[in-house]
């Protein structure tokens, strides 16, 4: 019996997942297996290692946006969850944020980004 969830996101942006993560201080792999319980592993295309025995993996959806893949409860040993994730989305969002305004066009745009 798994013990893997997968849970519906908002990212679309895999370059901006990345550096999100690696910008966490995370490792990052790319097609690489996602760590569970006892040893279970399943396939992600964008893998965060964590510290212990468990990893975060986001799989890419025919629609482009990723499905986050975890063993929560095995996360949960060494990890807040809610913590853990929202810090990631919170991250994505500032850094595809930063993105969009660097985009050609937004030259004279000015921005401000308020954290809550």
């Amino acid at each position: 019996m798994s013990h893997f969830s997968t849970l519906r996101t908002k990212i679309t942006d895999a370059q901006i997942l990345q550096s999100s993560l690696r910008d966490l201080g995370y490792s990052v792999k790319l097609g690489a297996d996602v760590r569970g319980y006892n040893g279970q592993r399943v396939r992600a295309d964008i893998v965060a290692q964590l510290e212990g025995d468990y990893d975060l993996g986001w799989s890419k959806n025919p629609d482009g946006s990723f499905d986050l893949i975890a063993d929560l409860w095995g996360v949960a040993k060494k990890h807040n969850q809610t913590e853990l994730i929202n810090s990631i989305n919170q991250k994505y969002a500032v850094n595809k944020t930063l993105a969009e305004v660097k985009r050609p066009g937004l030259n004279n745009a000015n921005v401000k980004v308020v954290m809550h």
